[in-house]
């Protein structure tokens, strides 16, 4: 997958554990838990949604790489499983 593509589904993800943010103008570098009041178990779940969509295993001493949308995508792809 291409960043752009780990980007997307980062962002499709969220958008499935905060509902709320569907037709948000959701920045790349926003800090998503204090822009978007984003709580600790909607982080949580999405982290786990990632995990589940991109086979990414992440450990939560990571979770702070997460805090955008541009770092999400910067980590993961990083961590892809190769084929």
């Amino acid at each position: 997958m291409t960043r752009d593509d780990i980007k997307t589904a980062a962002l499709e993800e969220l958008i499935g554990v905060a509902p709320d943010l569907a037709g948000e103008r959701i920045p790349d570098d926003a800090d998503l838990r204090e822009a978007f009041d984003l709580d600790s178990m909607d982080f949580v779940n999405w982290v786990a949604a990632l995990h589940r969509r991109l086979g990414v295993d992440i450990p939560e001493l990571d979770y702070p790489k997460l805090r955008s949308l541009a770092a999400a995508a910067d980590y993961l792809v990083a961590r892809q499983p190769q084929e």
